[in-house]
């Protein structure tokens, strides 16, 4: 029997079966991408109270964001290999209780680096949630009622990220820091016993091995990356930096030419040769680069200029995502009836279009102009990801949507990751990199004088996302020809 050959069916544990109620499968779904969603944004609001806490440098601080989304970027592939080689659902009920685990560790972090650890491990429990969440859905629901799915998918993100950023704030002003992972417990725990209840497990398991040497290669590259990255927002240039930087580039040409040589790689390259796949799969992580740091660029904008606090500054933002979250089930209909290009293309240009908003605020701009662009900015994501996301479902084989859901959130967490660093390192050149962390979590505040210098760098850091948004536009739209192509 070959490595990917199917699990003969008594040794699947519910292949002959089908979900009896697939709108509640969807609701389990829905949740797991909402808790994840939640800890992606809830974490910035408590910053300042952590970082009083544990009496923690600027760099640590930042781990406490980015590693939770280092560890879902690097493991989402493999437990998407998981959840085809034992089931889908069953990683899928794993990740709610490793997330579980995670959050009360969290919440009883003692220091600065069992928080980081805890964090990460929290992440692992996220990634096998957010790799398999796709996938379950693609075997739940035909490929013609996919994108109305994806786009019930899109409100868990936006709910969860509005829930994030007022609870993070609620609960920090008014309980305590730990809170913003308690909350997590009992979620998590009636999603598992939900899940056991309502979601079956739909499709033939695999024999696969897992890409150890893939992984940790590109672990250690990310890693260095990021590392150099998150340095240089506190440090300047130095060899230090410079040599983790490269050691991180060389190791990420290792990790290419390793997955060119292994039998059964953490990259799938047969899923590249799909026409539409490598389009959808680089505009999902471009459009993340762009879109991620829009939060903390506008996070900056209304607590340096407007001197919010950070709480109210999120309260503001809270519109945007509800009308996000409304937009999602509409795209993902159409993007059923009529196809993925162009929601998905219509979408990134909408962003464009906020994204220029945003690079025309000034020291007296009306802050209803925020809540406008930023809602403008969530009817184009409400527009791409459903669409997205049921594209690169839809061309993907039947025996790999637990792989290829990873392959895409992969995709889209490395932009992700790097998002947070390059905003911070963009709009910083002006007025110094702790003046520019500090105003991001409300510890800091500018003076009159360098308010035009700082005003000057989040302009540059909205049309560096703009640059990287068009780029993604124009992957999205190139689907057009490659379809015609293949066809």
């Amino acid at each position: 029997m070959s490595a990917n050959a199917p699990v003969p069916n008594s040794l699947n544990r519910g292949s002959s079966r089908h979900t009896a109620h697939p709108d509640l499968a969807l609701l389990v779904v829905v949740v797991g991408v909402l808790i994840t969603a939640v800890d992606t944004t809830i974490v910035v609001l408590a910053l300042p109270e952590i970082r009083n806490t544990f009496h923690i440098g600027l760099s640590s601080v930042i781990w406490v964001i980015i590693g939770y989304l280092f560890v879902i970027t690097l493991v989402s592939t493999q437990v998407g290999r998981l959840g085809d080689m034992f089931g889908r659902v069953l990683m899928y009920e794993a990740g709610f209780v490793i997330f579980v685990i995670g959050s009360v560790a969290c919440a009883l972090a003692w220091n600065e680096l069992s928080l980081i650890v805890f964090r990460l491990l929290q992440g692992v429990g996220g990634a096998f949630i957010a790799a398999n969440s796709g996938a379950v859905i693609a075997d739940t629901f035909p490929p013609e009622t996919r994108g109305r799915a994806y786009g019930f998918n899109a409100i868990g993100f936006n709910t969860g990220a509005v829930l994030g950023v007022v609870l993070g704030g609620v609960i920090v002003t008014y309980v305590s820091w730990r809170w913003i992972f308690w909350i997590n417990v009992p979620i998590g725990l009636s999603a598992v016993a939900t899940a056991r209840r309502v979601l079956v497990e739909q499709s033939e398991l695999e024999r696969r091995t897992m890409d150890w040497w893939g992984m940790g290669s590109l672990g250690v590259g990310l890693f260095c990356l990021l590392w150099g990255m998150v340095d240089l927002i506190t440090e300047p240039m130095n060899s230090t930096i410079a040599g983790f930087i490269v050691l991180g580039v060389l190791m990420l040409l290792a990790f290419w030419r390793i997955e060119r040589r292994t039998s059964d790689p953490m990259l799938n390259f047969s899923l590249f040769r799909i026409p539409t796949m490598t389009p959808a799969l680089l505009a999902a992580m471009f459009q993340s680069l762009a879109n991620f740091s829009v939060l903390f660029l506008l996070l900056m904008y209304l607590q340096g200029v407007h001197h919010l606090s950070p709480l109210h500054a999120s309260i503001l933002l809270v519109p945007g995502y509800v009308i996000g979250g409304v937009v999602g089930p509409f795209a993902g209909r159409f993007a059923d009836r009529h196809g993925a290009v162009l929601p998905a293309t219509a979408g990134l240009a909408i962003q464009v279009f906020a994204l220029l908003m945003y690079a025309q605020l000034g020291n007296h701009s009306a802050l209803v102009v925020v809540v406008v662009a930023y809602a403008v900015g969530a009817v184009g994501s409400g527009c791409f990801f459903p669409s997205n996301n049921s594209a690169v479902m839809k061309a993907a084989p039947g025996n790999s949507f637990g792989i290829t859901s990873g392959l895409l959130r992969t995709f889209a967490n490395l932009g992700m990751v790097f998002s947070f660093a390059l905003a911070i390192l963009v709009a910083s050149n002006s007025i110094g990199r702790h003046a520019a962390f500090a105003i991001f979590v409300g510890t800091g505040s500018i003076s009159t004088s360098t308010t035009a210098a700082f005003i000057t760098g989040l302009h540059a850091a909205f049309y560096a996302s703009t640059s990287l948004m068009v780029l993604a536009a124009l992957l999205s739209m190139s689907r057009v020809r490659r379809t015609r192509s293949s066809n």
